[in-house]
This record gives C-alpha cells, structure tokens and sequence, in this order.
C-alpha cells in the first residue's frame, strides 16, 4: 500500500478555500490537469454519495465518489471507483485548518492506493507533484482569479462572421457564402470563434433534404472545433479560451463564429488539435458506438467496412484491427485499396457496382461477416444480406446511395439489424464524454490515425460537397474559416 501525502498554506481564509473544495466538481475550474467533470445523475455536488464523472487532459477517464463531507472541521474524504489508470482502492482526505498569521489556510491532502509491482516510485511521483502539488497550484491561481463563476468575456454584443448557407434544397450550387451575426450567448449557451469544420455526409443528406434539420435559407454542417470567446449563464464546464469541439444538431457549424448550445461542446486535451478534432469528432464518435455499443467487436470475428476508404471508414478499419477483428472493407478502386490497407483493412475489395458478397464469402469460407457496417444504404441492401453471417448483425448507420426502400427480410440469416444514430448516443452529457474521452485517448496511444486529405476554404463549401458526392475524397474532409 501506497501513502502520499502533501500540504501547503494557502493566502486565502479557510472559509474562502473551503467553499471551493466542498463542491466536490469544483477541481474542473481549477486544476491544471483536469478537463472534463460532471456529477453523475445531477446529484448535488456537496451530497455524500455522490460521483464526479471526469477526464484529465492526458486523456485518462476516473470516477470518484464523495464518502464524506465535514463543514465543521472542514475535511472531505473521496474514493476512486474506477479509472483508466491502474490505481486500485485508492482513498483521499482534504483537510484544511485556520492559520491565524495573515487569516490564512493550511491544506492537508494525503492518500493511500495500490499500483502494479515495480510502478510504486512512478505513481507516487504522479499523485504527489501532478495531482496534489499541481492542484495547491492551481487553487492558488484560481483564488487569484477571484470568482467561483466561470469568466465572462467582456464583450456581449453580436460577433460578425461568414457562413455558408444552403439557400434551398437541391445540389452544390445552392450553397452560398454570406455574411452574418452571431449573438451574444444566452443561458446555457457558448460562442465559439471556430477554426476548422468537418465536412460529413450527413451534411449532404441536409442539403438534399433528405434529412429535414433545416429550413431554408440555413446554415449546415454538424461539427467543428474552435476557441470559446464568452459563454451564457449556467454554463459551467467552459470557459473563455478553452480550446473546444463539437459534433452534434442542429446544423450550423459552417461559420468562422457560432453561438450554440454549451451541453454538447467538450474541452479538447492539450494534444488534440482543433484540425484534428474537427475531422475526427463526428467520424471518431461514430466509430466508437459502432464498434463498442451498437455492437461489441470480438476478436476473430470478420467485420465488413464499406467505404473503407472514407471517413468513417479508415477509422473504423483502424479500431476493428485493434480490436482483434479480421477486416474486409469495399472500396472503389485500387489507390483506395491502398489506403485502406494501410488502415488497418486486411482485405479490401475493389468493386464499382456494389458487388462484393461472393468475395466475402470466399474470404471467411463460406460463412459471410458477422458484423457488416454499412453507410451506402439501398445499392447494397441485396449483397449485405448474401454476405451476412448466420446470426449476424448489420448495423446501417448512412444511406449514401439513398435510403432503403422496404427493410430487408434478416429470418433466412437470424440476423439483427440496428438503424443507430449518433446523436441519440450523445444525447445525455456523461456518454457524450465518456464516447469523447475513449476518442481521445484512441488518438493519442495511435490506435486512430486521423488522414485530413482535403482541405477547403469556408467559402468552397460547394466544392467539397461535389468532390465528396463524387467519391474523390479520401479520409476527412475540413472547411477552414
């Protein structure tokens, strides 16, 4: 068993200190280390019982729970209950007493914790001068600050800015660059100065109104990444400065500002680039449902990716080989049979006419893909159900060829079929950070290697969509403001 302990004088009055560290989500404000935290379940912050659900900036995932709280001798007690870090019944206390010198405070934190054998000094190291010194710190700075309240930037009046606005439904050519106001953000709301937009094909399927998520004249786009520059009242998880992104509804990401709803945004980690996480969070998310929630990959199962070379598709293709998964992918010709493979797809099919069910087939001996993954939608409904295993599941997640007309008869196969949707994935806060955070950290251990192949101004708009419906691009697609 592991014992750290640290302590430090704070020049603040113990109340002061006291009313920061009994909010058990107080430490998101104030923390260096820390990104994202929120209390499970809407829980007050000071009930005991409750759990503090959060991500450091290294993108490590720990849950936490209040054991007890004391306002008379000003002491808390806190326990991990799991993490992504190898820390087994680790137990904290905060401690704070008056100093009478200066009407100042003396803050004790001490822990006990078990570590793997051999990993004793590195933990100690980490927990000692990362969490607690760094947190003395960090409190320090934050008192300095003078304010419980996230900052407000001093500017509340509307931003002007550029958008791209789809002026009808219909093709490339409705797209239009006009010149708008973003407003001051309002209760619950962020507004973002934004760097880079990913381009999906969702926002195709808008633009079309296939998907009626707008009402002409309107912006599109669902996702991108950016500086906050103020934020409403209520918020606060962000503040003015925090690098952030999103991916989510309703449509509007097509602008170099944007005032939107702050319970979808999240903080990216100090090594994610805001070009990075515009191409990634939508198709990175996506990815993470599919492969651990719509259906949990085994290793040794043979997963069929389509459109192996797209977006989505490199990325899932990646994920699946690291999962264990024995990978075939469609694509449309051979340079992107290359790609593909280099992304993890360990059989690319090269194939113009939605033909790919025989190969298939062949490639698992006759018994077809237990897992297929499909974003073309009808051109390919009669394949999938030929190259679909016996108790298989397909999980139609896009409709790039167009919608299906009736759906397809799965009892000759026993199979499952699911039509999943991100946004009902991310919908409530706490798996929006945890699907964020398990996105993050496949970025940074190399699990995801993002492939931005296509860079377009915001006011190419147009073009992007008509290389992206041509099937001209590969990996992600971002428009820069």
């Amino acid at each position: 068993m592991i014992r750290v302990t640290r302590s430090a004088v704070i020049d603040a009055p113990i109340g002061r200190v006291w009313e920061v560290l009994r909010d058990f989500n107080s430490h998101w404000a104030w923390h260096p280390a820390l990104g994202e935290s929120s209390i499970v379940g809407g829980e007050p912050a000071d009930q005991v019982g409750c759990v503090r659900n959060f991500f450091l900036k290294d993108g490590n995932h720990i849950r936490e729970q209040l054991l007890a709280l004391s306002d008379r001798d000003h002491v808390s007690t806190y326990c991990i209950l799991d993490a992504t870090l190898p820390m087994k019944r680790y137990v904290a206390t905060v401690q704070l007493k008056h100093v009478t010198d200066g009407d100042r405070t003396f803050w004790n934190w001490q822990s006990t914790f078990e570590v793997p054998r051999g990993r004793e000094k590195e933990f100690a190291k980490l927990v000692g001068k990362g969490v607690y010194e760094g947190g003395f710190e960090g409190l320090r700075a934050y008192l300095r600050r003078g304010s419980l309240a996230p900052a407000r930037a001093a500017n509340a009046g509307a931003l002007q800015c550029q958008a791209v606005v789809a002026t009808a439904f219909g093709g490339p050519e409705v797209l239009r660059l006009e010149d708008r106001a973003a407003s001051a953000p309002g209760p619950g709301e962020v507004r973002i100065r934004q760097t880079a937009v990913g381009v999906n094909y969702i926002d195709v399927y808008v633009r079309k109104g296939l998907y009626r998520m707008i009402d002409p004249p309107a912006p599109l786009g669902m996702e991108a990444a950016g500086e906050v520059v103020d934020v409403g009242d209520g918020v606060a998880h962000l503040l003015p400065g925090d690098r952030v992104a999103y991916a989510c509804p309703p449509p509007g990401a097509y602008a170099s500002v944007r005032t939107m709803n702050a319970d979808q945004v999240v903080v990216l980690p100090d090594d994610i680039s805001e070009e990075t996480a515009a191409a990634a969070m939508l198709k990175g998310m996506t990815t993470e449902y599919l492969l651990h929630r719509t259906v949990r990959v085994r290793p040794g199962q043979a997963v069929l990716v389509h459109a192996a070379a797209g977006g989505v598709g490199l990325l899932l293709c990646q994920w699946a080989k690291a999962l264990g998964a024995k990978v075939i992918g469609t694509v449309s010709s051979e340079d992107k049979a290359r790609l593909a493979r280099a992304h993890g797809c360990d059989f690319p099919i090269v194939t113009g006419d939605y033909r790919f069910a025989a190969e298939v087939r062949n490639l698992t001996n006759g018994r077809g893909a237990e897992v297929i993954y499909d974003g073309l939608g009808r051109a390919a409904a009669a394949e999938n159900l030929e190259a679909l295993a016996f108790t298989g599941h397909w999980a139609m997640y896009g409709q790039a060829s167009g919608p299906h007309e009736a759906l397809p008869d799965l009892g000759a196969k026993s199979g499952t079929l699911s039509r999943p949707v991100l946004f009902h994935y991310t919908a409530d806060r706490a798996q929006l950070t945890e699907i964020a955070g398990n996105l993050f950290r496949a970025l940074r251990d190399g699990t995801l290697r993002v492939a931005v192949n296509h860079r377009y101004p915001l006011g190419a708009a147009a073009e992007a969509h008509r290389d992206l419906e041509a099937r001209r691009t590969t990996g992600s697609v971002v428009l820069l403001p």
